[in-house]
């Protein structure tokens, strides 16, 4: 079994920053928009280094998409930052109608989902934001789990034609991908091999699946884990070809399990490979506030549950 190593733990909104420093050093085309989150977003060095790129929409969240969608007319390749409820909640109508009807190459970067934002509770914490992002035509929908991998992300979908959806977070997390690996739109990423069972994993689930892999193995139960970032378009393929080998599958996600990643691979085996599930996820419910850890433990976002929902997936085979 292979064995990742914590590199230093650092939030993914930071890998978000640094990729987008970045590319404002090497691509002229990208421009960045804020709504009044410059800091909560680690977009102050872009904007020191490109302030004639920066447009401060101010708490306008709607007009700063249609704002973006505008500037991809000009040739532009607009990146939007603010919390992900305020990204997606707020402005879903903004989104259906002004960039991903016509298929504007708008990156709609949010910061802070999930149960994970913490003490700021429930309306800041939007667990829906998956499914009202994948459910969009042409839409590319995109969890990253570190800083190295955040990172990457953003630079990948700059030249990427079309509108993106990229979901990050605020706490410190594990940081566990090479620094330097590149990032594939819609390829997961196989993180261990195994016979038993298939762990299929985004976000900050991916590190707490592999927490729970070491564990399993000392049990006797070899785990497959597979990071799955790119949620829309879905890796069926590298999905498939694991549950068909190890015939049971659990995902885990920092998402509601009603329209998240979970629901994607229940349609693909469904489709394809029907075979035993089970989901690590929230159920049906809003958040609350607390400590992210606190929060991660009351709705079973964590190793714990993990290993519990594959002893009872690999019952049910």
């Amino acid at each position: 079994m292979k064995k990742y190593i914590d590199t230093g733990a650092n939030d993914t909104r930071s890998g978000f920053g640094a990729g987008l420093t970045e590319l404002g050093r090497t691509n002229p085309k990208v421009v960045a928009l804020c709504a009044d989150l410059i800091g909560s977003l680690k977009m102050d060095q872009f904007i020191a280094e490109n302030p004639e790129r920066f447009f401060q929409v101010g708490v306008a969240e709607a007009n700063m998409m249609g704002i973006a969608a505008g500037l991809t007319i000009g040739d532009k390749i607009p990146f939007t930052g603010t919390f992900a409820n305020f990204s997606t909640g707020r402005v879903y109508d903004q989104i259906r109608q002004s960039i991903a009807y016509s298929g504007k190459n708008v990156k709609i970067c949010a910061s802070h989902a999930g149960v994970t934002l913490g003490e700021d509770g429930a309306t800041h914490q939007i667990l829906e934001d998956i499914g009202l992002m994948k459910m969009l035509p042409g839409m590319t929908v995109i969890n990253t789990c570190d800083f190295n991998q955040t990172k990457a992300a953003t630079l990948a979908i700059a030249d990427h034609i079309g509108p993106v959806y990229l979901r990050f977070g605020r706490p410190k997390v594990p940081n566990f991908t090479p620094e330097k690996n590149s990032f594939q739109i819609g390829k997961g990423i196989l993180m261990n091999e195994g016979s038993d069972v298939t762990i299929i994993a985004t976000g900050h689930l991916v590190w707490e699946s592999l927490k729970a892999a070491e564990v399993l193995y000392k049990k006797g139960i070899s785990a497959e884990v597979i990071n799955i970032h790119t949620i829309k378009p879905l890796d069926e393929e590298i999905i498939l070809k694991s549950v068909s080998k190890t015939k049971a599958a659990v995902t885990a996600e920092e998402h509601n399990i009603y329209g998240g990643l979970g629901e994607s691979v229940s349609r693909t085996l469904s489709s394809n490979l029907p075979s035993p599930q089970e989901f690590v996820g929230t159920n049906d419910t809003f958040g609350e506030s607390g400590t992210p850890k606190q929060l991660m433990g009351k709705y079973g976002l964590n190793t714990e549950n993990i290993i519990n929902k594959v002893e009872k997936v690999i019952e049910r085979k």
